[in-house]
């Protein structure tokens, strides 16, 4: 082989792996901060499709059964293998050491929201001592304050607020609701603000929002930052269609910090769009 076309092959190999390279980088994942997958569990692949589509929230329902925690909508979905540990605790623990500390490449943290759905007290005193088991990888609360790791565990559903409130370290937050936006508990236990869309608001995404709905909503937005927790809305319309994109675009503007779907792929459209699907 002459010396040219070495050169030439020694040119082109470059070529391919600068391609290859560009076209890997162009693929990854972006990390959405609003997007929350809400039954996640009830995606093909629990978990991973939420983050294949950059999601940095996921919601799981458990169920105390024997002793282990169990990801469920209903007692009788339960599956035998359907465990907390096995679809979330586990591949979460993987891909954090596989990314340096993060889920996401020097991403941001995902929150990992816990709805209990058995006995309040039983059932969270077996997810706290499983989460403290994974330590390593999420955030805990105490004495010292707040250590932030990959992953923010927050309880929602049956909450044992009083158990909670009485530990010296814990390793999920509280989930409160509106009832609680001004209340001056610490952060540490209250990071995040849920409640149900309809139960505050009547539009539901058709003509334009109320001037005085519009107001409301940036007033809960602003008085929940103000105490450093986040807001998340659940039961708003989830179906695509206009009215769906015109909420999500509220909850957008007014800075919510989790919104709420089941259509992943059509809130990261939404999102990486800037806010725009058509």
């Amino acid at each position: 082989m002459k010396n040219t076309d070495i050169v030439v092959l020694i040119c082109l190999t470059l070529l391919s792996l600068l391609s290859c390279r560009s076209q890997s980088s162009s693929t990854a994942v972006v990390p959405l901060a609003q997007a929350h997958a809400h039954n996640d569990y009830r995606h093909e692949r629990p978990l991973l499709d939420a983050l294949a589509h950059g999601f940095t929230g996921v919601e799981a329902d458990i169920f105390l059964v024997e002793g282990d925690l169990f990801v469920a909508h209903e007692r009788h979905e339960i599956i035998s293998d359907g465990t907390l540990r096995n679809l979330y605790l586990n591949p979460l623990r993987n891909r954090v050491r596989k990314n340096g500390g993060h889920v996401y490449a020097n991403g941001p943290q995902l929150t990992l929201l816990i709805d209990i759905k058995s006995d309040a007290a039983a059932t969270y005193n077996v997810l706290d001592r499983i989460l403290a088991e994974y330590r390593d990888i999420f955030t805990s609360l105490g004495p010292d304050g707040r250590s932030d790791k990959a992953v923010l565990a927050v309880v929602s559903g049956n909450r044992p607020y009083e158990l909670m409130a009485s530990q010296k370290i814990r390793y999920a937050g509280y989930d409160g609701r509106l009832a609680d936006l001004e209340s001056d508990v610490p952060a540490d236990l209250i990071p995040l603000i849920s409640d149900r869309w309809t139960a505050h608001f009547k539009w539901r995404g058709e003509g334009e929002i109320p001037a005085g709905e519009r107001r409301k909503l940036r007033e809960i937005v602003r008085k929940a930052h103000e105490k450093g927790r986040r807001v998340r809305f659940w039961a708003t319309p989830d179906k695509a269609s206009p009215a769906r994109e015109a909420l999500w675009r509220e909850l957008k503007a007014a800075g919510v910090d989790l919104i709420n779907t089941d259509d992943l792929e059509g809130l990261q459209k939404f999102l990486i769009s800037g806010g725009s699907i058509k």
